[in-house]
């Protein structure tokens, strides 16, 4: 490299410019918000941000581009210390909505400086010694200036959708102001005469399909890939092979030219030849590791095997068979370490299951399916494993997140039993609030049908039965022994919720009076105190009291804080597979809505994902999916990662392209659209 320009040359001038570009953001962001009507609404916001937008902006860039040059990765943060129940490492969709935004801010001018960026992460490659440019070395990438505007706008008391749409209206302005100062870098390279070097530097290691990949999951432009099928892939053979002159004829000049380094082209392939090479394309999948390509490999014997009796291995792409291989690799394909225990766990299991399909017979498409069958079953046992330790916890904040909508239902239904009750007007109102929130800390400490709640909801049938005028004297006697019985629990009730005595007083007081009538052998109420039944009180404005010491003691028990190594963990994006987010972001439609229930319902535990959490990517898998589908525990590559996701939260990244199953990239489809390309030239 020339002695003319310096290693922080780059870096220095990204610092020396944070100033220039915070003013600069601070008056274009003004300028789009008052010339498009759209954005008005948002002014008022704007204006809260405005006086500290420029410092804050300026002050977070630095601290970011200075963790750079000392060779740190910037973004490698601490794990999350929030608080109340966000302090279970939930994230929800203002979170989920956080990272779009980040997302979106950072893609915008990733596309804008495309070319740029790629000669800037070259050069910072070539110094570190690395064989290809990754994007988390260069210093100077977008995402740093994306963080930088995101912790410029929650400095203020915004609301999440509000920062979420000033993130977006900044996006362009950021973009255009980056893309001049990656060009003044790209310049500095030319100057010094290395441009050409780092151009060129992990060229070989490019994939040209990288890019397009990598816009597609982050869900802009996004349009459905167009992949080849088996069935296609076997017409498209027969067509060539039924030719004059075979399937030799339909390749390029180049291809068909001999050539001892070119690899034998497609001539008269018949159907065990496409099998070959379709598992050659397999086993090539350089996402897979040894030990799970030998695994492979050893299954191809009991798969060859089964084409000569099964006509349709080559026709249908959900066949039992390849629908095994896409588990087993899409499984193994998670973990980034061949001596990963639980990989490894894995493959032993899987030893067992290859041998059982090699050694029959006659393999079938049905032992296929059973063999699968357990596969699927192990590797949920799995992932449910991981997730011992937090499934409680996880219900109980699962059942939290309920409170609210259960109080409605229960209210609801106490309206209805106590229309018609001769009850006080004090102790109809306690159990229309105080009472209904009795019921709803049971179910949310022990669950919806667990005795405790069962037993505070059959307490108000026991409370109006007690309420009934006795018919002799033997009925007041056994009302007389059930009393105290009845008074003892609805004291319990009332300290579960450590309630105070000027709440509970009153209406046991009158209670007592309306029992003693009728210990005497008059009705509960006098008829010539009956009142009108008063409307149902509003909604308590809070929750009790104890519900902060359910919070607590499950944070105390839960250890799944997110860990720091996720947010440095690689997540080589060029790898994801495409994602049709158009059936999924146009929230008011029934279309969309459909797509994305459909997405929900087809979760299961086990399944791996990539996903945009917190302004990087992860790769998870789901180890617990909670009633009525509302949360999800994800568990990462490590046996410590953990991270609980709200369904909104998935919907919002599902929405915007930042989550993607390994799944749908599977390797036979990968094969498949590899020999389909060779068939039609390259």
């Amino acid at each position: 490299m020339s002695a003319s320009l310096h290693p922080h040359d780059l870096l220095d001038h990204a610092l020396t410019e944070a100033g220039p570009l915070a003013r600069e953001l601070l008056n274009v962001v003004q300028d789009e918000l008052d010339a498009q009507p759209q954005h008005f609404p948002l002014r008022e916001g704007w204006r809260k941000v405005r006086a500290g937008f420029a410092a804050d902006f300026e002050g977070r860039l630095i601290e970011l581009l200075q963790a750079g040059r000392r060779g740190e990765d910037p973004l490698n943060r601490a794990p999350l210390q929030l608080g109340g129940l966000e302090s279970l490492s939930l994230v929800d969709e203002h979170q989920a909505l956080q990272d779009v935004a980040i997302a979106h801010v950072a893609h915008t001018a990733e596309e804008l400086s495309r070319a740029e960026l790629h000669q800037i992460g070259n050069f910072y490659a070539a110094l570190r010694g690395t064989a290809r440019a990754r994007e988390r070395d260069n210093p100077l990438r977008p995402a740093l200036y994306a963080h930088a505007l995101h912790h410029a706008l929650a400095a203020s008391p915004l609301a999440a959708q509000t920062q979420y749409e000033l993130m977006r209206v900044a996006a362009t302005p950021m973009a255009r102001a980056l893309h001049r100062q990656y060009t003044q870098a790209c310049a500095a390279l030319r100057a010094a005469d290395i441009s050409d070097m780092v151009a060129s530097h992990g060229h070989a290691q490019t994939d040209p399909l990288a890019h397009q990949r990598l816009a597609a999951a982050r869900g802009v432009g996004m349009r459905p890939t167009n992949h080849g099928t088996l069935d296609g892939l076997s017409r498209r053979v027969d067509a060539v092979n039924s030719g004059p002159q075979g399937l030799g004829a339909a390749l390029p000049r180049d291809a068909r030219a001999p050539d001892a380094r070119a690899p034998a082209p497609f001539v008269r392939t018949t159907g065990p030849d496409m099998l070959s090479r379709l598992y050659d394309q397999i086993l090539a999948d350089p996402r897979l590791l040894p030990p799970l390509k030998a695994l492979l490999a050893r299954l191809q014997i009991a798969v060859v095997r089964l084409a000569r009796s099964d006509t349709m291995l080559l026709r249908r792409q959900d066949h039992p068979t390849w629908a095994l291989l896409n588990r087993v690799a899409a499984h193994g394909m998670a973990f980034e370490r061949a001596d990963d225990p639980r990989l490894v766990d894995f493959l032993r299991f899987m030893e067992g299951e290859a041998q059982l399909l090699v050694d029959a017979p006659t393999p079938t498409a049905a032992l296929f399916q059973q063999v699968l069958a357990r596969v699927d079953a192990r590797i949920d046992q799995q992932a449910r494993q991981s997730s011992e330790r937090n499934a409680v916890a996880l219900a109980a904040l699962e059942r939290e997140h309920q409170r609210n909508d259960w109080r409605e239902l229960l209210r609801e239904q106490i309206d209805h039993q106590v229309a018609d009750a001769p009850l006080g007007p004090r102790m109809r109102r306690f159990l229309q609030t105080s009472w209904v929130d009795v019921i709803v800390a049971a179910m949310v400490r022990h669950g919806r049908d667990s005795h405790e709640a069962q037993a505070a909801m059959e307490l108000v049938d026991a409370l109006l039965d007690s309420l009934i005028t006795p018919r002799d004297m033997a009925d007041r006697e056994a009302l007389r022994m059930r009393l105290p019985v009845l008074i003892e629990r609805l004291v319990a009730g009332c300290d579960s919720l450590q309630l105070p005595e000027a709440r509970r007083e009153p209406p046991l007081t009158e209670l007592m009076a309306q029992h003693a009538r009728l210990l005497r052998g008059l009705p509960a109420q006098d008829p010539s105190e009956h009142r009108p039944v008063p409307p149902r009180p509003a909604a308590a404005s809070s929750a009790p009291a104890s519900a902060d010491e359910i919070v607590k003691r499950l944070m105390e028990e839960r250890d799944s804080q997110m860990p720091s190594h996720w947010l440095s963990a690689d997540v080589d994006r060029g790898e994801l597979p495409t994602v049709p987010v158009q059936l999924y972001n146009e929230h008011d439609s029934p279309d969309a809505r459909a797509a994305l229930q459909r997405w929900i319902d087809g979760l299961q535990i086990g399944r791996w994902f990539h996903l945009f959490i917190q302004g990087d990517w992860h790769t998870a898998q789901i180890a617990w999916i909670g009633e009525g589908r509302q949360f999800m525990l994800f568990v990462g590559r490590e046996a410590e990662e953990r991270l609980s996701l709200t369904r909104k939260a998935l919907e919002a990244l599902l929405s915007n392209g930042l989550i993607t199953a390994l799944d749908d990239d599977n390797v036979v489809q990968r094969a498949v659209d590899t020999l389909m390309s060779d068939l039609d030239g390259g």
